[in-house]
């Protein structure tokens, strides 16, 4: 919680606040700045600055002050002194400079806050090395929970040491984010090539961890915290001797003193395996799209080796072999029993060690089954694979009875206009020998696994985590015309439920027959929400080609007649619904990724029906991947949901037309029945609802005019009558005529607004250029909550036709 921008009274009074609520902060001692007191003692001496100031000057002020006055002689001294403006705090042990009020040669007849006395400087100079190795400095950005932890634990009456943070499973994650800022730039590293030799930053994280008196207690640790340097790479030479390679620190080791000083090393022992294990959360990004990196929380691992049993019988684990050739530090083969018949193998050698660490510990696997191994470009016959599990691979009876149990990586090689995410993808043999086959399903890692265990390891069963790409997507048809497998069963779980995951989609986990050919058809996996509840059944029917809502689209496409706005879109499924809105401003990139369609008078039903359609339902976790579809006919002859549609496209937020940039014809009303001061540019819409743009009674269906439409027998939808609205759209009018009248009974307005400029109008625009999400007047704000729930009960009139005619399933 940041004090950047306050004065140096209103940082005490905050800073107390915020962290001291429970102390006496009001005790006026000497001309200390702030104190921190209880009933029997002083607890904290510090020296406040606003803004930005040098934290070890502050501390030499606050020593000067109390020198000069001999504070200590008239009151007990407290346990901590500190130090802290704006951005940090410092702690120090008044202990470590309690000698130096003692000096009989030193002048304190000083003014303390002039920076530039030769005593102010000698003091500094004598206490600097004791302030840069046991000060504890927090920053309010970054340590907040530990500022209050560190209080927690140190401001008790009678204490007299100092208490460092524990070290446990549930923050050394959050301690290695901090240490990563701090310590990991001082470390003397050439990071990216040390990554392409398999050596990362939470090797040395884990080395200091795991330590005391900065010496690593683990030998089998990759790297190993020396006193003053690292060493790693311990290995035997040609004569007999242990030889390894040393870094060292780059600032003499000050910022990796001062990091440690807050906590205490090493955890408790209990969790070093736990620790060790967890190395797959401390890999970078990148290297995490590539190795896969999602540790499987204990409770799926669970739950989806109760599912291996319902599938594979009561005795499974005897009867299969199990690979998991994704394997990590081993984590979803835990509570497996028979070791015998169990394989694992990962990409990573530091991981295979942790591994077989963590078999001297109990794990139950055997140490020659785990092993080195790319899945995705190593040949089966490569000597690291053990030669049982070759002969696994290598017989077609055996491989009936294999199990390729795994949780393989998800990233792909593009997303989102990235073009390329370091050749995650595409730089794999198994790319290489299947692109032609299925297309861009090929650039996603884990199809790759499915995709080389399909064909090299005929027969198999394959018990998978993967998101649903492969049975949704649009991208996966060719895979999914390739992939002909027995869906066994499955389920599914939120994303987000696994570690370093944090989007809002599902993730399944799904056992394949691959020895039965049988296309996807259609799915069926039970649903679970992160606390393990059962929230019921979800269906999946995979889309065929050309049966998506945009091959629909496409035969409205207009590009004859005149333009009254763009409709932007991306994508068919539901995770793109944001980015699909009316707009008369589109970006250069939408033109240049083609990601527009003109909006016509022939066409503004089914725009209005595509708009509404994609947005009457909000995205979830569980939905997230759902397509949307080419629908059957039955809409056609259905117009009260057509005009339903088009009165929720007229004011759902998503309409981003602006009279900023041309003639609005989007003005669902006469200047009449809002009380606007002028006449407006445009009536189109007005006319259009009437009926008034039509040709002939009914709807206009010429079917001389055919050449407007790609995929339609019809030329147009423009009503020749009015438009008869339902209820709940009657009241969706309403609510709008009176903030359009509102708006216009305003002072200097624009009498072209559409209602995207009269909420810019009310709610302003912050200076990032956001519009702001509320309005200083209350009655506009009225005006828009209604708005809003009229638009909800609209919802609910088209939600249950969008499943009726079939654009979702």
């Amino acid at each position: 919680m940041p004090y950047q921008n306050l004065r140096e009274e209103e940082i005490k009074n905050k800073f107390a606040s915020d962290y001291f609520a429970g102390f006496d902060t009001t005790k006026i001692i000497g001309n200390v700045d702030f104190c921190i007191t209880n009933q029997t003692q002083s607890l904290l001496w510090a020296e406040a600055k606003k803004g930005k100031s040098n934290i070890y000057h502050s501390f030499v002020q606050l020593i000067l002050t109390i020198g000069k006055a001999k504070t200590f002689d008239k009151e007990s001294p407290p346990p901590f002194l500190g130090a802290f403006d704006g951005y940090q705090i410092a702690f120090l042990p008044y202990s470590d400079i309690q000698e130096f009020f003692y000096t009989n040669d030193f002048n304190w007849n000083v003014t303390p806050s002039n920076y530039d006395t030769k005593e102010f400087k000698l003091l500094l100079d004598k206490v600097k090395d004791i302030l840069q190795t046991n000060s504890l400095i927090f920053g309010f950005d970054d340590d907040h929970d530990a500022i209050l932890d560190f209080i927690k634990i140190n401001f008790v009456a009678g204490n007299l040491g100092i208490s460092k943070i524990q070290i446990d499973k549930n923050n050394f994650l959050t301690i290695y984010n901090k240490w990563a800022k701090e310590v990991k730039p001082t470390i003397i590293a050439p990071w990216e090539l040390a990554k392409k030799s398999g050596i990362i930053d939470a090797d040395f994280y884990l080395a200091d961890i795991l330590s005391s008196n900065n010496q690593s207690l683990k030998d089998s640790l990759y790297v190993l915290l020396k006193d003053d340097h690292y060493e790693l790479d311990k290995k035997l030479d040609e004569m007999g001797f242990f030889t390894s390679r040393r870094t060292n620190f780059n600032d003499n080791q000050k910022a990796h003193q001062q990091f440690w000083n807050k906590y205490q090393r090493p955890p408790r022992q209990e969790y070093w395996d736990y620790i060790t294990s967890r190395r797959d959360m401390l890999v970078p990004q990148d290297v995490r799209e590539r190795k896969g990196s999602f540790f499987t929380p204990s409770v799926w691992v669970e739950k989806s080796q109760q599912y291996l049993t319902a599938v594979l019988g009561e005795d499974w684990q005897d009867d299969y072999y199990i690979w998991d050739c994704a394997a990590g530090t081993g984590n979803l083969l835990a509570g497996l029993t028979n070791k015998y018949k169990i394989f694992a193998s990962t990409l990573d050698t530091q991981d295979v060690d942790v591994m077989r660490d963590r078999i001297q510990n109990g794990t139950n696997l055997l140490a020659d089954h785990c092993f080195q191994f790319d899945f995705l470009n190593d040949s089966f016959d490569d000597p690291k694979v053990p030669k049982a599990l070759q002969e696994i691979l290598n017989n077609p009876i055996k491989r009936q009875k294999l199990a390729i149990y795994i949780n393989p990586p998800y990233a792909e090689h593009v997303s989102y206009g990235i073009k390329d995410k370091a050749g995650v993808a595409i730089n794999t043999k198994v790319y290489a020998e299947f692109k032609d086959l299925v297309g861009m399903a090929g650039r996603e890692l884990f199809v790759q696994f499915f995709l080389r265990i399909y064909k090299h390891i005929s027969g198999s069963h394959i018990a998978s985590f993967s998101t649903f790409k492969h049975i949704q997507g649009s991208n996966f048809t060719k895979f999914r015309e390739y992939f002909y497998a027995e869906f066994k069963r499955g389920f599914i779980v939120p994303a987000d439920s696994f570690d370093n995951v944090k989007g809002k989609f599902p993730i399944g986990f799904m056992i394949w027959n691959t020895a039965i050919n049988q296309p996807i058809k259609r799915l069926e996996c039970d649903v679970f929400n992160s606390k393990n509840k059962p929230l019921g059944i979800k269906t999946f029917i995979p889309p065929n080609k050309n049966e998506l809502i945009i091959d629909w689209l496409r035969g409205f496409y207009d590009k004859k007649s005149e333009r009254i706005a763009y409709l932007r879109l991306l994508g068919t499924d539901m995770q793109t619904n944001t980015q699909i809105f009316l707009t008369s401003q589109p970006s250069a990139n939408d033109f240049l990724q083609h990601t527009l369609t003109n909006i016509t008078k022939k066409n503004i039903i089914p725009v209005a029906i595509y708009l509404a359609v994609r947005h009457v339902f909000k995205a979830t976790w569980l939905n997230d991947r759902d397509q949307f579809l080419f629908p059957n006919d039955d809409w056609k002859t259905d117009t009260e949901f057509q005009n339903n549609c088009l009165v929720y496209t007229l004011f759902h937020g998503q309409n981003k037309i602006t009279s900023n940039s041309g003639t609005n014809h989007w003005i669902p009303f006469l200047p009449q029945e809002v009380d606007a001061k002028l006449d407006f540019d445009s009536h189109f819409m007005t006319d259009f609802m009437r009926g008034k743009l039509g040709t002939s009674s009914g709807w206009d269906r010429s079917p001389n005019d055919d050449a407007f439409f790609e995929n339609e027998k019809i030329s147009d939808f423009i009503p020749s009558s009015s438009l008869q609205f339902s209820l709940p759209a009657q009241a969706v009018f309403e609510v709008a005529r009176g903030l359009y009248t509102y708006y216009h009974s305003q002072e200097n307005v624009n009498v072209n607004a559409s209602l995207y400029d009269i909420k810019e109008y009310f709610q302003g625009r912050n200076p990032t250029g956001r519009m702001n999400g509320k309005s200083d007047d209350n009655k506009y704000n009225a005006f828009i909550d209604n708005l809003k729930n009229s638009l909800e009960l609209l919802e609910k009139q088209i939600q249950p036709k969008v499943y009726k005619y079939g654009f979702l399933k």
